[in-house]
């Protein structure tokens, strides 16, 4: 990457295998009170009956993923597949800090797909696929060639043990998560084994496509400021005035701030019904790159903390490429969210959902 591109972009510009320390989930509860919040799920995102553990432990329905669905299940059976010398470099404790970075260009481990035997790349794609909707997949798989070589060339850990492959105790109750990492992505399956947090824990998709151009023409991701800035189109003088801010905070900053939480721009709970419609088409547009069972565990955690009357949206003067009053950079945060949108001078998206401490 050249030094012009590194100093407009310097998360871009990092080493991708320096992996020191970035946001953390210490904040992150183990648990989440669903009953409280008066939840009625249905759908591929609720587990109808209570799951029996290897070590016979019952443990109650839940809302999001389970160490049974599709990506954990691939993740598992690939984890199963790893020789020693494999298992050496991508196996590490689920406490390890690495668990809990994010950053928009990082290796987690220095072994990428490409790295691994070819039934074994296949299990890795297929565990990336099915952590993904079909639309956002093949979004995601676009953004990966034009970025970074293809998904091939992106890097994968394991923290903990597989559903099953526990051999104590100890080992089945710690979690377990699949991790991939790379130019503009982080991504997660634990199988909901760190309840209480959405994704698996704090994400990162971008694609820099159109870098530095309005309208970021060739980005996959473009759609969004474009569906958010239909939002602040339909504001009237004084929300606008609340809405729009001047500087906008380090796009790594997006640790859940809770009930207590300082939010920035305007309460989604003072807009009409018209504009309230609007901002659902975003945040639906911000979630729709992920599975269902995510987007539904998402939606839960949100939804138990006040719901969308809760958050706040914030659109940045900064950053406005080409000066066309189409705001690139945009924040949505309330107690338990934190989804901030970076769009200059190209994508850098990161979505932290997880009930607060």
């Amino acid at each position: 990457m050249n030094d012009a591109r590194s100093e407009v972009c310097p998360e871009c510009g990092s080493n991708p295998l320096d992996r020191g320390e970035s946001a953390s989930r210490r904040a992150f509860l183990k648990t989440i009170g669903l009953s409280a919040a008066g939840l009625t799920l249905s759908g591929r995102g609720w587990v109808e009956a209570a799951t029996i553990t290897p070590f016979g432990r019952i443990e109650p329905p839940q809302v999001g993923p389970s160490p049974t669905s599709a990506a954990e299940s691939a993740a598992a059976r690939l984890f199963a597949s790893l020789d020693s010398e494999q298992k050496g470099i991508l196996h590490l404790p689920f406490s390890s800090p690495l668990r809990r970075r994010i950053n928009a260009n990082w290796a987690v481990t220095r072994l990428t797909i490409d790295d691994l035997t070819t039934e074994q790349q296949a299990l890795a794609r297929e565990a990336v696929r099915a952590v993904m909707s079909p639309d956002g997949y093949e979004r995601m798989l676009k953004q990966m060639e034009e970025d970074y070589g293809g998904l091939g060339s992106y890097h994968l850990a394991f923290f903990g043990q597989p559903w099953g492959q526990a051999k104590t105790e100890e080992e089945a109750s710690e979690g377990f998560e699949f991790v991939l990492t790379g130019r503009h992505v982080t991504l997660r399956a634990d199988g909901n084994t760190n309840p209480g947090v959405a994704f698996g824990g704090p994400i990162v998709y971008g694609h820099g496509a159109g870098d530095g151009e309005a309208g970021l023409p060739g980005n996959v991701y473009y759609n969004q400021t474009r569906t958010a800035n239909q939002v602040f189109q339909a504001l009237d003088g004084p929300q606008r005035k609340a809405a729009l801010l001047p500087k906008a905070p380090a796009e790594t900053s997006v640790k859940v701030q809770g009930d207590h939480g300082s939010f920035p721009g305007l309460a989604v709970g003072e807009l009409s019904s018209d504009q309230k419609e609007l901002f659902r088409s975003v945040l639906k547009t911000l979630l729709a790159p992920y599975r269902e069972e995510d987007q539904t565990e998402a939606m839960a955690l949100i939804e138990a903390q006040g719901g969308l009357d809760r958050l706040h949206i914030a659109f940045y003067e900064t950053g406005d490429l080409g000066n066309d009053r189409e705001w690139d950079i945009w924040r949505i945060e309330g107690p338990s969210a934190v989804f901030h949108f970076r769009g200059s001078p190209h994508v850098h998206a990161y979505i932290n959902v997880a009930k607060n401490a």
